[in-house]
């Protein structure tokens, strides 16, 4: 995370005196990631429901006017290759990335990383909860769409049969966090860097909802709720003001908020 999140002027950091403490830290996120696996698997046992759920949502879709899940898997099935490495992404870079970006931001900016940690907590504690009172089946077990389960034929493939899965509850599509996370990874980043190129980290988001939607593992209504999710928790949990002093590179200029205190002080 380097030309992308690197802002356009370097700056000091002031606020380094907010970062939290590295082991409380440790623990909060690794708490984060324990209670996403552990309350999904918690909301198993829904099967009947989850199916005639999954048909609600495909006609739903269907009377919106959505694209069909099948016309993006159709793109990825013209390769083998991309679709390996669709299914490659989808089961490889969720976790890492969400990881990598809160690192980058206890590191670096300290103020963003409590507000993106808050966010991220929120949306998932959220989410935890629609798996208990909406059991939905992901679109690759639904007969008669078309769709294919590209993990299971061409690998590789985070889940196992249904009935011997023990480690997660694939009867939780909505929301989806892959998708959610994905774009709190994009606003954080751009929220928290000035670099002119920030903007391409929404190519992340982009890449997830295309991914989640061509192997077939959710609906665009999971992209959906996800966002709006995202969206309910942003509004309540502002991110940070900068503050921060601004040097420019290799010409000494300061912000021209610094300019207006130093112009009041003479």
């Amino acid at each position: 995370m380097t030309a992308l999140t690197e802002p356009a002027e370097a700056e000091t950091d002031p606020d380094a005196a907010a970062r939290p403490g590295l082991i409380r830290e440790f623990l909060l996120v690794a708490g984060l990631f324990l209670v996403y696996k552990l309350g999904r698997q918690l909301a198993t046992g829904h099967t009947l429901r989850a199916f005639h759920n999954a048909h609600r949502v495909w006609d739903l879709e269907r009377s919106l006017r959505l694209p069909r899940e099948t016309a993006v898997q159709s793109a990825l099935l013209h390769s083998d290759t991309l679709v390996h490495v669709a299914n490659t992404y989808y089961a490889t870079v969720h976790f890492p990335a969400t990881l990598a970006f809160l690192v980058w931001l206890y590191l670096r900016r300290p103020a963003h990383y409590v507000w993106a940690r808050r966010v991220l907590a929120a949306v998932t504690a959220a989410a935890l909860v629609l798996p208990f009172t909406f059991p939905l089946a992901p679109p690759r077990m639904l007969a008669g769409t078309g769709l294919v389960d590209t993990g299971r034929l061409y690998g590789p493939s985070v889940y196992g049969p249904p009935a011997h899965d023990h480690l997660s509850n694939q009867f939780a599509a909505m929301p989806s966090l892959h998708f959610g996370w994905a774009l709190m990874v994009a606003i954080g980043l751009i929220t928290a860097t000035r670099s002119r190129l920030r903007w391409l980290w929404l190519l992340h988001p982009l890449l997830t909802l295309l991914v989640i939607v061509g192997t077939a593992n959710h609906y665009w209504l999971d992209a959906l709720a996800a966002t709006a999710m995202l969206g309910v928790a942003l509004a309540l949990l502002r991110p940070p003001h900068r503050t921060a002093t601004r040097v420019g590179r290799g010409a000494g200029r300061i912000v021209p908020r610094q300019r207006a205190l130093a112009g009041a002080a003479r």
